[in-house]
């Protein structure tokens, strides 16, 4: 009996190699540049959906804000509570979004003694450690105030230089028009936080 062996031996011309190397590079480029356009759409509902980038403008935030800072602000406006620095989108003279901080809210009284420089919510005098100096200036809001609700009472930080809810070119502020709560500090780096 005779035994027979067969063997096969592959060939590919260095042509045909070449060709599939290319073939090879040209489909691991495609698959690098789909799984890029899967990050791109995840990042951007992340962005659209969590959380946004907002630029400061101005000194009325002053000293825990300032300007050229940027921020991360809650895509999704969760409880608004007194002491959350706000982005306002409400419709005022100059129509750009402002930054604030929440002072008083729905159904709250507030007063503002500026002879003494201190502000009152329902009768009790507010610690306020963040702003920059006593609230002196007063603008054309008579005080007390009771703050509607779904409204609130927003105030900068630097109380003698920003314009405010004690103006009734801002006014009280709809809770539909905050676009969100400041998170942390983007930019400077190393000063991410914001609140106290």
């Amino acid at each position: 009996m005779r035994r027979i062996e067969e063997f096969w031996i592959e060939f590919n011309p260095p042509a045909v190699q070449e060709e599939a190397e290319a073939s090879g590079a040209v489909s691991l480029f495609y698959d690098m540049v789909d799984s890029l356009k899967g990050a791109i759409i995840v990042v951007f509902i992340v962005f659209a959906c969590l959380f946004r980038v907002i630029g400061v403008d101005g000194d009325s935030m002053f000293p825990t804000l300032k300007d050229g800072d940027w921020l991360a602000i809650s895509g999704i406006t969760a409880e608004i509570k007194r002491g959350d620095i706000v982005v306002v989108t409400q419709p005022w003279e100059r129509n750009v979004p402002i930054i604030k901080r929440v002072i008083a809210l729905g159904g709250d009284t507030v007063d503002i003694d500026f002879e003494k420089n201190k502000v009152y919510i329902n009768g009790r005098e507010i610690y306020e450690p963040y702003i920059l100096e006593p609230t002196r200036v007063s603008y054309d809001v008579e005080f007390p105030i009771t703050v509607d609700e779904g409204k609130v009472f927003v105030m900068g930080d630097n109380r003698n230089v920003s314009l405010d809810s004690r103006s009734s070119k801002i006014g009280l502020i709809d809770e539909g028009y905050i676009l969100g709560k400041a998170l942390i500090r983007l930019f400077p780096t190393g000063m991410w936080e914001i609140y106290d």
